[in-house]
């Protein structure tokens, strides 16, 4: 008896010719791009290096787009917009040591994130691993150890056999929810040596659905149904999930209030009647939530920013969707759901019971009035402004990246990102220096809409090599920073905590004389004529950046 699948693994006449006489010429390093081709990736970013020019070489032979960038920490934040912006697994390839290790910090900020990168190391060669002793070049004594820590799973290929099903193994891992960053390293010697093995065709690697537990989505139902003042958290897991449109009609059917967290923006329209928008930084809606007697957190863990800082008690019943299992009641008790935002909403929606209750748009129009008031008592003028002015310039559905500088966190409680998965930036492990790059990766991800990238000076220092790649490539983004002459909600931090700052102050360039010396358009704007400059250079195509010069501030806390 032939059942379907023999059938479906007999090689055609075809294939199997290609099989028998491969091409002549190819290494380790070409499985690798074969494979990732065979995989459906039509982009790498990286950054060469001595161990990694077998996958560098192969390169050349394949139709791979490939975007370099100047430091491996930069095209590491780059492929994690391009894998936030598309949900496909952004292939990233680094050399061994150094090169490697200086992709940490935006592996951190992926997997805080929940965005799919493919990071693909080389190593010292075979006969080196394991010793730590052997003297090569960029030798670690485990390479491993370093990234374990950080990315979901760590792949090894010690022959040229492995390649293409770690490969898969980690594309996989890297897109079953919740995504995150993965990790596989290839020797040089396995990398550079010669193969006879065929040319890599189909690779098999979907990835698994996070499916809910149906008695636990009938109990969430019921509770929700019988509920007296639902309230719903959304959070990043409802981006990553393109769960928007079914969090939206939940919210409608038991007409619940939803709040967004910081790294959920655009996952609620705004303006909705339901919408308490984003002022998590807030006692008004801190007191709003724990006053719900059933609260319903989608796609977020509940740490320290989604909490106020901790400060967030709530006294109803959570109920608690996660794709992230460790996450599950690890800050507070509730009915724990592990599963995919968007199946999970789905199950909800299929048994709740609609509810009515007409009280609701009104008690959230009476929180955001309670906030706006609050800021409005703070003189912060200038601030909202300059936000306003962002906001006006920025095309609907372009996306924008955000660094860790007080315009950002504004932007974190304040900003309409009016769409889902437009809004992004680094808040998930707050590492300086993401914006910029992101905002490059972002644009080859989606060539046909500008991208805003938002910096503090501090910040773009981290980045500001990255000038040079935007200009390569002529990249539609328009870098806006904010130049405050130092580290600003550092400066802030530390006035306010120790009477005055320590190691604050920078002395920094001339960003549009450095722009224009990358052959990039710079311009000094004011908080007056911001909307204009801006919306100007995002709407001329290839790189550009806005300087502003202002000392914001922020707004006073109130979880104190």
């Amino acid at each position: 008896m032939t059942h379907d699948h023999d059938l479906e693994l007999r090689p055609t006449a075809a294939q199997t010719e290609a099989a028998l006489n491969p091409p002549a010429g190819r290494n380790g390093g070409d499985l690798v791009i074969e494979t990732l081709q065979g995989l459906g990736a039509t982009t790498v970013f990286g950054l060469p290096g001595q161990h990694a020019l077998g996958m560098f070489d192969a390169l050349r032979r394949s139709s791979l787009q490939y975007v370099g960038l100047r430091v491996e920490n930069n095209a590491g934040f780059a492929a994690d917009a391009y894998g936030r912006i598309t949900g496909e697994a952004a292939p990233l390839l680094l050399s061994t040591g150094p090169g490697a290790l200086t992709s940490l910090a935006a592996l951190q900020e992926a997997a805080s994130a929940s965005a799919p990168v493919l990071a693909i190391s080389s190593q010292i060669p075979v006969a080196g691993l394991g010793g730590g002793r052997h003297g090569y070049l960029h030798e670690l004594p485990d390479q491993q150890a370093s990234f374990r820590g950080i990315v979901k799973s760590v792949h090894t290929v010690r022959t040229q056999s492995q390649i293409p099903s770690a490969i898969a193994e980690a594309w996989e891992s890297a897109l079953t929810a919740p995504h995150g960053p993965v990790w596989v390293e290839i020797p040089q010697d396995v990398l550079l040596a010669e193969t006879a093995l065929p040319v890599v065709t189909a690779v098999d690697a979907t990835p698994h659905d996070l499916v809910p537990r149906p008695e636990l989505t009938a109990v969430a139902a019921d509770l929700l149904s019988r509920a007296e003042r639902p309230v719903i958290i959304a959070g990043g897991g409802v981006v990553r999930a393109d769960a928007s449109g079914k969090l939206r009609a939940l919210a409608e059917k038991i007409q619940a209030p939803v709040v967004t967290t910081f790294g959920g923006k655009g996952a609620f329209p705004w303006e909705h009647p339901l919408s308490l928008q984003s002022w998590l930084e807030d006692r008004h809606t801190t007191d709003f939530l724990e006053d719900a007697d059933v609260l319903l957190v989608v796609g977020s863990g509940l740490g320290e920013l989604s909490s106020n800082y901790g400060t967030f008690k709530p006294r109803g019943r959570v109920i608690q969707i996660e794709a992230d299992l460790g996450k599950l009641e690890s800050n507070h008790p509730a009915l724990g759901i592990h599963a995919d935002a968007r199946l999970a909403l789905s199950a909800l929606l299929e048994t709740v019971e609609e509810r009515h209750d007409p009280s609701a748009p009104e008690r959230v129009a009476t929180v955001l009035a309670k906030v706006r008031d609050r800021i409005a008592s703070q003189d912060l003028t200038l601030e909202q402004q300059t936000l306003a002015a962002v906001r006006a310039a920025l095309p609907d559905g372009a996306p924008s990246f955000w660094d860790m500088t007080i315009l950002s966190y504004w932007a974190w409680s304040a900003f309409d990102a009016r769409r889902p998965n437009t809004m992004h930036s680094a808040q998930g492990a707050g590492g300086l220096g993401y914006a910029f790059p992101a905002a490059l990766g972002a644009a080859v991800a989606d060539p046909t809409r500008p991208v805003l990238a938002v910096s503090g000076d501090g910040g773009a220092l981290y980045s500001i090599a990255e000038l040079a790649t935007a200009k390569q490539h002529n990249l539609n983004v328009t870098w806006l920073i904010v130049d405050d002459g130092g580290y600003g909600i550092l400066r802030e931090y530390m006035t306010d905590a120790f009477g005055e700052a320590t190691g604050t102050e920078l002395t920094r360039p001339d960003y549009v004389a450095l722009a224009e010396s990358f052959g990039v358009t710079g311009i000094r704007t004011t908080p007056a004529t911001l909307a204009d400059d801006l919306a100007k250079a995002l709407s001329t195509p290839g790189p550009s950046v806005v300087v502003l010069p202002a000392l914001l501030r922020m707004f006073a806390p109130t979880h104190l």
